[in-house]
């Protein structure tokens, strides 16, 4: 197994292109199992072999618990993802950055403009030893540069296909 690093702050290098340029495509099955309902009992496989999870509604939402729920996987994404962002534009500034911890809360709930359903998405940045306005610039800094903080700002930019047997 090769050494864990960081990677080169050049991925903070600005791209000049018309059309997203795509670095890394996540691929992920999700089936519904026994209930036939993904959020009550279904699995997440990656097309890798790395993530292999069983799906369970959380008691919140009368469900059984007991597996990770769509939620939870959005928040660790968006978590890791600040966390990786900001790391890299600290090390680009030359900050050097210890302990530092992202808690993301995702809530799904009703939505007061159409009475269905949303998620809202809320991050607890905290940077130890670091100067509060240091802080704050590398936080707006890092809002410009997660992907996930700019889908959250954004909407949503891909695609819903249909694939018909």
């Amino acid at each position: 197994m090769s050494e864990l690093r960081a990677p080169a702050t050049s991925l903070l290098d600005r791209y000049e292109g018309t059309q997203i340029l795509p670095l890394y495509t996540a691929e992920v099955k999700v089936s519904g199992g026994s209930a036939g309902h993904a959020r009550a009992s279904g699995t997440a496989k990656s097309s890798d072999g790395a993530l292999d999870v069983g799906l369970r509604l959380p008691k919140e939402l009368g469900g059984p618990g007991g597996g990770t729920n769509p939620e939870q996987l959005f928040a660790a994404g968006y978590a890791a993802c600040f966390h990786g962002a900001l790391s890299l534009i600290a090390s680009k500034r030359k900050v050097r950055l210890t302990e530092v911890s992202i808690v993301a809360k995702v809530t799904f709930g009703r939505d007061p403009s159409d009475g269905l359903f949303m998620i809202t998405a809320d991050l607890e940045v905290e940077l130890p030893g670091v100067d509060k306005d240091l802080a704050t610039s590398l936080i707006e800094e890092t809002e410009a540069v997660c992907p996930y903080a700019k889908m959250s700002k954004r909407g949503f930019a891909g695609s819903i296909s249909l694939k018909a047997a």
